[in-house]
């Protein structure tokens, strides 16, 4: 039974709306929500208790894009959760392709190294006991549709993949939208590893899908935020994303559906909304165990710092 989860990213959008949701299951006795911003995580948690009429949710402190917070978030965890959702994520601001002090980039900070680190650490101390959940993208596999191109890797070897985390695959491009499609298929890869490694838990990567009201915008340059905002609210009308609700649900889908298979990415099976599917029937790449292995010995090298 799944009484206690924690949520990255949970002051907003789909981390909120999944914190919402989950409070409307009776058996879930705490939802702690990890933000950044104690401020804004407060004036999270008293929204969620009005709109749910329920005090369980706990607020953690954590900045995904810096290992030492992620680290004292997992040491000031009281119990174990049952359930982690890794949703925080985004495009990494302003500056999201200089290198941080764990020598990745802010992009790949934000949206894998500091999940790593964070799902380790729990791991270790014995503080997550059922199902890992990560906030996948269709980015991953590509949606031509869109104008995402898949990732083209050459080799998929470990020294190619330390170059996506390090930046220095895209030094010929600096748009973020080109970094985070490759970082989202590690992440995807990565999970699939650490489900064979780690039987006893659930992975499962999970898109929230192309969803309106999602913060992941909001580090974008103003004028490129309200282009995509714009152009989001345009789809919606025409059927081609959805609410936050509905994105949001597939991460509990993600924790309680037990239908799900661990080490699986599942996101929809054409476009970026509609029904979910199993993405290596789209990209056989992602069910490559050599790939994923790799994937994972990349990550390594930066998170054992």
């Amino acid at each position: 039974m799944i009484k206690r989860v924690l949520i990255t990213g949970a002051n907003a959008g789909l981390g909120k709306e999944a914190a919402k949701q989950l409070a409307a299951r009776p058996e879930v006795e705490v939802v702690y929500l990890g933000c950044r911003n104690r401020e804004k995580a407060f004036i999270a948690q008293q929204e969620l208790e009005q709109l749910t009429g329920r005090s369980i949710f706990k607020i953690v402190e954590i900045d995904v894009s810096d290992t030492s917070s992620v680290k004292r978030a997992v040491e000031s965890l009281p119990h174990s959760v049952d359930a982690l959702i890794m949703n925080a994520g985004g495009t990494g601001g302003r500056d999201f392709s200089k290198l941080n002090s764990d020598g990745v980039t802010q992009i790949f900070a934000v949206n894998l190294l500091g999940h790593s680190v964070l799902t380790e650490e729990l791991l270790k101390y014995g503080k997550l006991t059922q199902v890992a959940v990560y906030a996948g993208s269709e980015a991953a596999r590509g949606v031509t549709e869109m104008g995402m191109p898949r990732p083209n890797l050459t080799t998929s070897s470990v020294e190619e993949f330390t170059t996506i985390c390090n930046g220095s695959a895209f030094s010929k491009n600096q748009d973020a939208t080109a970094h985070y499609g490759p970082i989202k298929y590690m992440g995807a890869l990565w999970m699939s590893a650490m489900a064979r490694r780690n039987p006893h838990i659930k992975f499962i990567t999970m898109s929230p899908g192309a969803t309106t009201g999602t913060e992941g915008f909001n580090t974008l340059p103003v004028i490129k935020q309200y282009a995509m905002k714009g152009m989001m609210q345009v789809m919606l009308w025409l059927g081609k994303v959805h609410r936050v609700e509905v994105g949001a649900g597939r991460y509990l889908s993600a924790i309680f559906d037990k239908q799900l298979t661990s080490g699986q990415f599942y996101a929809s099976k054409k476009g970026l909304t509609g029904v979910i599917g199993e993405q290596h029937l789209l990209f056989a790449d992602l069910n490559n165990e050599q790939y994923q292995e790799n994937a994972l010995k990349a990550i390594q090298r930066f998170n054992s710092h």
